[in-house]
């Protein structure tokens, strides 16, 4: 059996107390090398790192469907979570999907933002459709370095419109940072870990 956990954006606070339970109980915890960090010091079981590759990954779990294996996730594993990826590759029947809190969902809580008919998407590895985003009031974004925070702007510019940007970065972390910008002045820049939402207060 898999189970996919999700294990919140970062702080081992937010932590569901299941997640831990689960984790106590597998043969194997697989996660990137920050996300093992959560794994307490009494666990008996095997911590692997996740491979790179997902096919990869789908051979290891495939070759050890008899043991409990546990597969980390960060934030909320269906929302642009690998646990999307392992309900398509997999029987449903060998899959629980244990939910986290998303990076999405904490940084609207920091902003004290009502999530209420938000647009939820992410530009992770695709570009995604500025005519329809760019429609709409409220829209959420998990980013990556290819378009970023400083892209969205760009677009917002180049279509002649306003928005309020929100820009969270390593949210949750000691190192966390959220701050307020327009389109005409979100600088130029790597951004860490981020989440950007897009309000349109015309």
């Amino acid at each position: 059996m898999i189970t996919v956990t999700g294990i919140g954006p970062g702080e081992t606070s937010l932590l569901l107390n299941r997640v831990l339970e689960e984790i106590n109980q597998s043969d194997i915890v697989i996660g990137s090398s920050r996300q093992l960090e959560i794994v307490p010091e009494e666990f008996q079981g095997e911590k692997k790192v996740l491979p790179k590759k997902l096919s990869e990954l789908e051979i290891f779990l495939t070759s050890n469907m008899e043991k409990r294996i546990v597969v980390l996730a960060s934030g909320e594993p269906l929302l642009y979570g690998i646990g999307n990826w392992m309900t398509a590759k997999f029987d449903k029947q060998d899959v629980r999907i244990i939910p986290g809190i998303s990076s999405m969902q904490y940084m609207f809580s920091q902003l004290k933002l009502s999530m209420n008919d938000t647009f939820f998407t992410s530009s992770h590895g695709k570009e995604p459709n500025y005519d329809v985003i760019l429609l709409l009031p409220k829209v959420a974004l998990v980013t990556d370095s290819k378009i970023g925070p400083y892209q969205l702007a760009e677009e917002i510019k180049k279509r002649g419109l306003k928005r309020t940007i929100f820009i969270g970065e390593n949210l949750s972390y000691p190192e966390e940072r959220i701050r307020k910008f327009n389109e005409s002045n979100v600088p130029d820049e790597a951004f860490n870990m981020n989440v950007v939402v897009l309000l349109d207060e015309g």
